[in-house]
């Protein structure tokens, strides 16, 4: 069964809307550092932060925090900036995701143009690896991408499954083999293949039908179901879901 990954950028989120720059204030909360406990102790195998260079929701303090914390995997996205990868090379994460990034996004959208970017990514690649740091890239489920991120030496990729997720009824199929084609493309070019992005406690049974995945990266479905239930409660669901 594949591994569960919860992204807990939204716990972040809530906290940034009342203790922006107070991470030290008695009063701050939520702590990302409880979040990711409760996260772990109902069976996630990794956490997941996207430092952004925009500092919206995780922060520095943040990510060392739980670099020195946690017990399973933490897993930092992040753009490809001189900036951002210095602090990665000074935090260790087990594994650095290299996602696009805009400031006019709310949220990522659209995997990284690895064919394109490839010449400045080969050096981000080379530099994390040499640290001791996995790399993996956000991408499309689309081919070219796919051959661009092996070619880089990247160990892994993850499969950007908004257009699944987002897709109505008629073309959902559609969507489900283009990243069944994508998952074994990239699994013969022996890279992991993970998959992220808009992924639901509904949409995510179907996906479960492809064979091969090695993780899920999930948060916003998990952190709103955990308004209602608990965020343990929200996590034991979806583990529940994987193992099904």
């Amino acid at each position: 069964m594949p591994k569960l990954g919860v992204n807990i950028d939204h716990v972040a989120t809530l906290r940034q809307a009342r203790y922006l720059g107070l991470l030290d204030s008695p009063n701050c909360e939520p702590h990302t550092l409880e979040a990711a406990s409760a996260c772990e102790r109902a069976g996630a195998e990794g956490i997941t932060v996207h430092l952004r260079a925009d500092r919206r929701h995780i922060q520095d303090q943040d990510v060392f925090r739980l670099r020195n914390s946690i017990i399973t995997k933490l897993n930092l996205e992040l753009g490809n900036t001189s900036e951002i990868l210095e602090t990665a090379l000074q935090v260790l994460p087990d594994e650095v995701c290299l996602v696009p990034e805009s400031r006019q996004e709310v949220t990522t959208e659209g995997g990284l143009d690895v064919v394109k970017n490839a010449k400045n990514l080969r050096k981000t690649v080379e530099r994390l690896q040499a640290a001791g740091i996995r790399v993996s890239m956000f991408i499309e489920p689309m081919g070219e991408q796919i051959v661009a991120a092996a070619d880089l030496g990247t160990e892994a990729v993850e499969l950007h499954t908004g257009a699944y997720a987002n897709a109505t009824p008629e073309f959902r199929e559609d969507e489900l083999e283009r990243l069944r084609a994508a998952q074994k493309l990239a699994t013969e070019k022996g890279l992991i293949v993970n998959a992220g992005h808009g992924i639901n406690y509904d949409n995510v049974r179907a996906l479960l039908g492809i064979k091969g995945w090695n993780e899920f990266n999930i948060g916003h479905s998990i952190v709103s179901r955990a308004l209602f239930v608990g965020l343990e409660n929200a996590v034991r669901d979806m583990v529940r879901l994987l193992k099904e």
